[in-house]
């Protein structure tokens, strides 16, 4: 059976979604699950049909969905009040919309090289680094620009702090 001619296609667009925290597994087929319940309770079961949204790829802390030409605004709106997956808290922020999926996957691979030292994140501040903040010890797990996702350091205390550079102490 030979392909359809582009003429005949359906048009789709793709959604590039940035998850944070950052450093949240999240599974592909449950965030379908999540995303999908946020279009159906958002805009209706009619329009999620319209809409026909899916989770194509979800890597390095970000996600990319389709849906069909035309239907980006209802899904970009949806995407916005997904708050969880499973027990994961997470917010779903827009990066960018897209008619191919490399054109997105350049975009996540141009997101990750490093920043340049001069961008006002202190030399310590790498993943993995320890910061202290109120008099307690963190571990960073995400250093994006001038944000910083830390836990305290200790096996009892998992508490997750979202901050910016401004807030560190650097000692």
């Amino acid at each position: 059976m030979s392909p359809r001619p582009p003429t005949l296609r359906e048009k789709r667009r793709y959604i590039l979604a940035r998850v944070e925290p950052s450093g949240t597994d999240v599974e592909q087929k449950e965030l379908y699950y999540a995303i999908s319940e946020a279009v159906t309770s958002l805009w209706g079961d009619g329009m999620a049909a319209v809409v026909v949204p899916a989770v194509v790829a979800a890597e390095d802390g970000h996600v990319i969905v389709r849906c069909q030409r035309g239907t980006e605004r209802e899904l970009v709106i949806a995407l916005s009040t997904v708050t969880a997956c499973r027990e994961a808290k997470l917010a779903l922020r827009i990066v960018a919309a897209s008619g191919t999926i490399e054109s997105l996957r350049a975009r996540i691979r141009k997101q990750r090289q490093p920043p340049p030292p001069d961008r006002g994140i202190p030399s310590a501040g790498g993943e993995g680094n320890e910061f202290v903040f109120a008099g307690k010890t963190f571990i960073a797990v995400g250093c994006e620009g001038a944000k910083v996702d830390v836990i305290e350091k200790g096996f009892k205390n998992a508490n997750r702090l979202f901050l910016t550079t401004e807030d560190l102490e650097v000692s």
